[in-house]
């Protein structure tokens, strides 16, 4: 049984703002994990995909940037068994934390123009738009899905063209704090549906299941086949398929930060399912197993416990080498895992995007020259979706256009084999 007790962020918010901050320690050390936890999150009994909104306490990712295009960064939080390098990159702060120094975050968020207290001032403004209006015959349709692990809801826009031909399916993880309309809007990926003639699954994270909206990328119990959150969004793509028209050899699924990664592990766990993945500023499957581990993986990489990849999976991968937020390293490493251990030849090209941020781009090819893997680096960018449109949050539209070559790769690799829906 996991006996680690969650963090009440709203409550700790409302006594800091009162002033009662002792209270608000007592709270945040309650929450703390200790040195030698008892349990990690994948020792817990029973499925942990479906989380009370008891536990929706849990922030892992992030705090947004105050300016469109700026780094997020993690909460000012210290955990015991992670040590921060001090100036000489020697080991500091290994006890528990003081009182200025962590509630150091809260403060420094209430004491900042335009952000709004309590849970908004933890994760801060998220602007809302009205949505785009849909082409003429076209359908973004809110739709829901549940099995033993909970339920999610999703959004799938379906193109004006579609008119029941077999067509592929492209499911797309939003990153901590966005919506399914605010990542559709910023990858603008409904626009190229319309164009390429697919059809698109926006997966929601509950807020109940995490505070953030982050999909929990670091929990054991969310990074396997057929449990928690990969359950619910394997069940999600399979009941479009079965509820439309969709070409089995040819689902795949992307995501951006905490997406992402949890592309990675849906591609990882679910080899069968989704013939290609794309990792936008994300991590690698099993590069963290619980909170702490997380933000150290964010932080200077991870170590996946999975290892890699049990068979190669065609990925492209996309991350600024200025991205505060999750270090470019683990762009390397979703590379690597996906690789799984096989001997490919890379070629290697530059370029530079119309609007002016500058690339490289590495491509692993097999023995017959099919390109398996492509890895892009953007230099100067830092964690937001390149390409995108400012009409979403946290793009970098100056950068190449991920969402045209995520999708470019993604129909170069069609699965032979596929799995059934069923």
């Amino acid at each position: 049984m996991n006996t680690k007790p969650n963090i009440n962020m709203l409550e700790a918010t409302r006594l800091t703002r009162e002033g009662r901050l002792a209270e608000a320690m007592a709270i945040l050390q309650g929450g703390l994990p200790s040195a030698h936890p008892s349990a990690t999150p994948g020792d817990a009994g029973g499925d942990l995909g479906h989380r009370p909104a008891g536990n929706a306490a849990r922030i892992i990712d992030m705090v947004p940037p105050s300016s469109g295009g700026g780094a997020w960064t993690s909460p000012k939080f210290n955990f015991p068994h992670i040590a921060p390098d001090g100036p000489d990159g020697s080991a500091r702060g290994l006890g528990q934390p003081q009182m200025p120094e962590a509630l150091r975050g809260f403060l420094d968020r209430m004491g900042q123009p335009g952000t709004a207290l309590g849970l908004d001032g933890l994760v801060g403004p998220i602007p809302t738009r009205a949505p785009a209006p849909l082409p003429e015959g076209a359908r973004f349709e809110e739709k829901s899905f549940a099995n033993e692990a909970g339920n999610r809801a999703y959004k799938l826009y379906i193109p004006s063209g579609y008119t029941g031909q077999p067509v592929p399916l492209l499911v797309m993880l939003h990153g901590c704090t966005q919506s399914p309309d605010d990542f559709a809007a910023g990858t603008q990926m409904n626009e190229l549906a319309e164009e390429q003639m697919f059809l698109v699954a926006y997966p929601a994270q509950a807020q109940s299941a995490n505070v953030s909206k982050c999909w929990n990328w670091f929990n054991a119990a969310d990074q396997q086949r057929d449990r928690g959150e990969p359950s619910l969004i394997a069940g999600i793509t399979r009941q479009i398929m079965r509820d439309f028209s969709v070409e089995p050899g040819r689902v795949y699924v992307a995501g951006l930060s905490a997406g992402g990664a949890a592309a990675a592990i849906m591609g990882s766990a679910y080899p069968d399912l989704y013939a290609a993945v794309g990792v936008h500023s994300g991590l690698a499957c099993g590069a963290a197993r619980d909170m702490p581990s997380a933000f150290a993986a964010m932080r200077q990489g991870g170590a996946p416990q999975n290892g890699k990849a049990k068979q190669p999976v065609p990925t492209i991968v996309f991350h600024g080498d200025r991205d505060t937020t999750v270090s470019p390293i683990n762009g390397d490493q979703v590379i690597a895992q996906s690789k799984a251990g096989l001997d490919l030849r890379t070629a290697v090209s530059r370029g530079q995007a119309p609007g002016g941020i500058s690339y490289t781009c590495t491509v692993a090819c097999d023995d017959s020259g099919h390109p398996m893997l492509e890895h892009w680096v953007l230099h100067g960018a830092g964690h937001a979706w390149s390409g995108g449109s400012p009409s979403g949050s946290y793009t970098e539209p100056k950068g190449p256009d991920a969402s045209w070559e995520m999708m470019r790769f993604f129909l170069e690799h069609p699965k032979a084999r596929a799995a059934s829906p069923n």
